[in-house]
């Protein structure tokens, strides 16, 4: 059976359902619109009206899309439901009304927690959101809908669920689930599994448009990732490793249906885009499930001064000393970052600047509001030589703060309601087995080379990273056997820490996937908060692997050859 995707995030590519409804067979078509952020903007949007709180642009997609998926006999599965998966699924119903055609839509819910926050001890969250799994889609397929909408599902759930309801698995069939956990893992990003954001995108021919990928998901689990005939991009063993080690942490990884071991999986080539994934072994779920809060964490400013030229360090002290003595009310977090994007002996102003951030964050909006703001661009006449700011005074705006939590499977609803209004109640998994790291495997024996040359780790490591609520992952991979040997012994949490300082004071592990020729670390703490606390100039660690990739680092030169 076939599934495609065509979203990878809330904001993705409007087109994609078309071109994936057009481009070739399907038997399933899914999205995935959640994320950490996500809820966080959709608890705000419900909060303004209770008939909101769910992905809008899936309906926008569905508007050409919905007699051209009935047409082909495509079935659409999505998690676009939100905060509001019931709401969805009625406006998906008139939206068929409107256009004339008959659609069996149905819906998954059970996730939102946030009326029982008191009794879980959730501390008044805006949004409180468990990961459900995979049966309450398997339930509504299995009674005949033709659409499925779910709230806070797992990312890889929308498309386990097909396939188990495709090729009747049970709910113990662990390896098989993972499996298809493991698919799904790879084509819920999107063109990030085709070479969108691929450490190698040079050698990626064309990426102007690349493709949505599919996974061709076969009865014993194992599966085959491609994509359209003719689409942009490309399917190769690099970019599905890529993905596999996207936002993951150790060897297992957990989903409601079961855990993976994803230091079992095995990629080969299987033609011309098209990359196998086999050997993977599952194992119960945990007894729990995550469950996503977000809260309203204060309010949030930041001011951006831009100096030029000489005497960088010297303007940045004295402008940081002026704004921080003019504040009546200081408030209660103030940060200071010099990015010296400054060049000497530039050939333009631009290249000649440095950029010095101040955020702030109260409680209260007034602290960072004018207050601040104006304070800052008060100084303009009377600070550094060259003072200007990249953006006019202004108020200051609310920011989010998500923590995870975790609670008894036992004690979440999880309720499939058919396009005729029968509610079905999926009962949690009753065979669970607590998550427990896998014994770290043997190091390989180190490859004997020769002289070595100072070069960035990237000429040789491919490297993708990502959020993790407060924490990051960065999974770093090679192409061959030496490298494998090398990169194992060398690229240590003490080697990680020295090539990227601002993890020094920081819990960091490393987890070693020798079928993938990978290395994941998993640093906690670095994101603060979470996304919309906006911790970090990269708030959302993407760009992690690449800070880590541009290090310059001891390479035997046998392994540049």
């Amino acid at each position: 059976m076939r599934i495609g995707n065509c979203s990878g995030f809330y904001g993705d590519r409007l087109a994609a359902m078309r071109e994936m409804l057009t481009g070739g067979d399907l038997d399933y078509l899914t999205g995935d619109y959640l994320a950490e952020l996500t809820m966080l903007i959709l608890a705000r949007d419900r909060a303004k009206s209770p008939a909101r709180g769910y992905a809008k642009t899936f309906l926008t997609q569905l508007e050409g899309c919905l007699g051209l998926a009935l047409d082909h006999g495509v079935r659409i599965v999505a998690n676009a439901g939100g905060l509001n998966p019931a709401g969805l699924a009625d406006a998906v119903r008139a939206l068929a009304e409107r256009l004339g055609l008959h659609v069996r839509v149905a819906h998954v819910e059970g996730d939102d927690l946030v009326a029982r926050s008191a009794e879980f001890g959730f501390d008044s969250p805006l949004a409180a959101n468990a990961y459900l799994g995979a049966w309450g889609i398997v339930d509504c397929l299995a009674a005949g809908a033709d659409v499925v909408v779910t709230g806070r599902v797992t990312d890889a759930s929308v498309i386990v669920g097909p396939a188990a309801a495709h090729h009747g698995w049970a709910s113990t069939d662990y390896d098989r689930l993972a499996g298809a956990i493991a698919a799904g893992h790879v084509i819920e990003c999107g063109a990030q599994a085709t070479g969108g954001n691929y450490a190698f995108f040079t050698e990626v021919d064309d990426l102007i448009h690349p493709g949505f990928p599919l996974a061709e998901i076969h009865a014993d689990g194992s599966s085959v990732i491609t994509k359209h005939p003719g689409t942009g991009g490309a399917v190769t063993v690099g970019t599905i490793t890529a993905q596999l080690l996207y936002e993951i942490t150790g060897a297992r990884y957990a989903n409601p249906d079961a855990t993976l071991r994803m230091d079992t999986l095995e990629l080969s080539d299987d033609g011309p885009d098209r990359v196998r994934i086999s050997g993977a072994r599952g194992e119960p779920p945990p007894p729990t499930l995550k469950v996503s809060l977000n809260s309203v964490g204060g309010f949030r400013n930041e001011m951006t001064l831009v100096l030029t030229g000489l005497d960088i360090d010297a303007k940045a002290d004295l402008v940081r000393r002026q704004l921080e003595t003019s504040l009546t009310v200081k408030p209660a977090e103030m940060e200071w970052t010099l990015a010296r994007t400054d060049h000497p002996d530039a050939d333009t102003e631009e290249t000649a600047s440095a950029l010095l951030r101040c955020v702030v964050r109260d409680p209260d909006p007034n602290n960072v509001g004018r207050r601040f703001s104006s304070a800052a661009v008060e100084l303009a006449l009377a600070s550094y030589p060259g003072f200007h700011a990249t953006s006019p005074p202004g108020q200051g705006q609310v920011y989010g703060v998500f923590t995870p939590a975790y609670v008894p499977a036992t004690e979440v609803p999880h309720v499939a309601v058919h396009a005729d209004g029968t509610r079905v109640d999926i009962p949690p998994a009753t065979d669970t087995a607590q998550l427990a790291d896998v014994p770290t495997p043997s190091l390989p024996e180190p490859p004997a080379l020769g002289e070595t040359r100072r070069a960035p780790l990237g000429l040789i490591a491919g490297a993708r990273s990502g959020d993790k609520g407060g924490s990051a992952n960065v999974g770093v991979w090679v192409r061959t056997d030496a490298q494998w040997r090398w990169l194992a012994n060398t690229l240590t949490v003490d080697a990680l820490r020295e090539l990227l300082p601002e993890t020094a004071d920081l819990p960091v592990t490393r987890h070693l996937l020798p079928n993938l020729r990978a290395v994941n670390f998993v640093i906690d703490g670095i994101l603060g908060e979470g996304v919309a606390y906006q911790a970090r100039f990269d708030p959302q660690a993407k760009g992690l692997g690449e800070w880590l990739r541009s290090r310059i680092c001891d390479i035997p030169e046998e392994l540049l050859a």
